[in-house]
């Protein structure tokens, strides 16, 4: 059993894994903040990198992005597709890794499912049912 599997227990990313998904994030962020596009999907497009995850050998990484104010359409995310081969390149200059990485590109829905449970949470019969009750143990 080699030191990184314990009784079949699923582990997280290593702290290597972390810290180079988030240097690939700050060097995606700083590209798409100084360059523009020539892919007519992107024309126009502010992206966000909320997220980069790795995998173990980190030869790939996804990058789980937003386009600002509103969510990022399928014709956005195959543009982004289209210029990978450049994003790939820009981040290999900026991030020192043995392997420039491949990028993969993924919508960030955690916004709108964590807006989605705040209006939950926020409607009557929700509230209702949330406010404290007395215990009827505490009237003995």
């Amino acid at each position: 059993m080699s030191k990184h599997q314990h009784q079949g227990r699923a582990e997280g990313p290593s702290q290597r894994q972390l810290r180079v998904a988030e240097e690939v994030r700050h060097a995606l962020s700083a590209v798409f903040a100084r360059e523009e596009f020539r892919d007519p999907a992107l024309q126009g497009l502010h992206v966000t990198v909320t997220e980069v995850r790795a995998s173990p050998d980190l030869k790939h990484m996804t990058a789980f992005v937003a386009a600002l104010g509103r969510e990022i359409t399928k014709e956005e995310l195959g543009g982004l597709r289209r210029v990978s081969s450049f994003l790939r390149r820009e981040v290999s200059h900026s991030v020192r890794l043995k392997f420039a990485p491949d990028l993969h590109f993924q919508p960030d829905t955690a916004l709108d499912y964590a807006m989605h449970i705040d209006e939950v949470m926020r409607r009557p019969e929700v509230q209702r049912d949330l406010q404290a009750k007395p215990d009827e143990d505490d009237k003995a």
